[in-house]
Formats: C-alpha cells, sequence, structure tokens
C-alpha cells in the first residue's frame, strides 16, 4: 500500500507517537508498504514554527531529512496537475490550499492519506486512512 501523511500525522509520529492508532502505527511499520510526505507538509510546518505554534527539537531542515529517514519516506509529486486538482475536488471540501493539496496528491497519485481530518476522511473522492484507529 502506498500511503501519503497528512501533516498533523507526520508530526505526531516524530513527535508524539501515541496519537495514532493501532491499525495505523501498524500500517507503517509495515514495510511493504510506502510511505509518502507532501513538500506542503514541510510549508504547513515551516509555517507553525514561525508562528510559534509548534516548537521543533532540531532546525526544520534537519527535523524533516531525520524524520523523513526514520520512517523511510519518500516526497510526493507537488505539480501543477496537483495544483489544479486541488480545486476540482467536488465540494463541499476543506477551504485549507495544503489540505486540498494533499488530497489533490492522493488521488493523482493513486495514494491512501492518512489524516485525522474529519473532513477529509469524510470525503468519498478520497482514499483514506484514519490515523486515530
Amino acid at each position: 500500500m502506498k500511503i501519503l501523511l497528512d501533516t498533523h500525522v507526520w508530526i505526531w509520529i516524530a513527535e508524539s507517537p501515541d496519537e495514532l492508532g493501532s491499525n495505523a502505527r501498524s500500517l507503517l511499520e509495515d514495510l511493504d508498504n510506502e510511505i509518502f510526505i507532501s513538500p506542503i507538509s514541510t510549508l504547513e510546518i515551516a509555517q507553525l514554527v514561525k508562528s510559534g505554534k509548534i516548537e521543533l527539537k532540531h532546525s526544520l531542515s534537519a527535523w524533516v531529512r531525520k524524520s523523513m529517514s526514520e520512517v523511510d519516506a519518500k516526497t510526493a509529486p507537488f505539480t501543477h496537475d496537483t495544483a489544479e486538482m486541488a480545486y476540482k475536488i467536488p465540494e463541499p471540501f476543506h477551504k485549507d490550499p495544503a489540505d486540498r493539496i494533499l488530497a489533490a496528491t492522493a488521488i493523482l497519485e493513486n495514494l491512501g492519506l492518512m489524516t485525522a481530518d474529519e473532513k477529509i476522511l469524510g470525503n468519498k473522492h478520497i482514499r483514506t486512512i484514519n490515523a486515530r484507529k
């Protein structure tokens, strides 16, 4: 299975893994699964750090390298097609552009989006994995 991590799930894995449900943990630990992280998540984390909403133990670049390495994650593509698809997702959907990009990436790349975001989990157009279960 190919899994795209929502930004909060990526943070949980690195900073507070107890937030994850047992099924989500099992999927992440299964070496047959491929894990992907979008550059838009790095942008979101950079914004959270800059605004003081989160504090990382390392610089952002060191944190990204270390946390991606720990889950053996690959970088998910972020293309013009992704940007266009982000606003083709049928409404009602998320207003947040980053969440739209993550959802569009999951759709275009045939990835399961691991999230705890109810607005995403409830969308029938996106293959999702509940991070809390």
